[in-house]
């Protein structure tokens, strides 16, 4: 995903997602990946062989021979998106517009690790933890302990993203 800062200077973010549970395992950021630096992050996410059955990649230059050699070595059977079939990615294309519209379009970007941050709580906080998915029955990826709703308990809202979105849960 590509994201320009407050001073118009390109960043692209690479992210993983798990495709039975809709959850985001990993994002990084980077102001000018190279196929050395996604095959980097993709040995980071993997340590000791131990990963996914399956990557989907697109066909970016960025995911070339080495990070396919590195998928392999980690016992990763790599399979590319086809051409003119955006239904083969939906997963992604969908956390794509999720980040955009419910993220990035409200927030200024000043730099590398400011996005980095922002993706971060965004995913973890947020996109894995409060925010139901059409996709999998309305849950969210990632249960937390919920606490049973009881008539005449205290509902708290908590903040994500300094107020942008909030999650719900009973008081304490």
């Amino acid at each position: 995903m590509q994201v320009y800062d407050i001073w118009f200077r390109p960043l692209f973010a690479f992210f993983v997602i798990d495709i039975k549970s809709r959850e985001v395992i990993y994002v990084g950021v980077k102001r000018a990946p190279t196929e050395q630096s996604t095959a980097q992050q993709l040995r980071n996410i993997t340590p000791f062989g131990e990963g996914p059955d399956v990557i989907i990649r697109d066909r970016d230059s960025k995911f070339g021979t080495e990070f396919d050699r590195v998928a392999k070595g980690a016992g990763m059977e790599v399979v590319r998106t086809a051409v003119r079939a955006p239904l083969m990615n939906a997963t992604c294309e969908r956390y794509l517009g999720s980040v955009r519209r419910e993220c990035l379009d409200h927030i200024i970007i000043l730099g590398r690790r400011h996005l980095a941050h922002v993706l971060g709580i965004f995913s973890r906080d947020y996109f894995n933890q409060a925010r139901p998915h059409q996709g999998i029955g309305q849950r969210v990826p990632v249960a937390v302990a919920t606490e049973k709703f009881i008539a005449g308990t205290t509902i708290r809202s908590v903040p994500v993203l300094g107020g942008l979105h909030h999650d719900y849960r009973v008081a304490a």
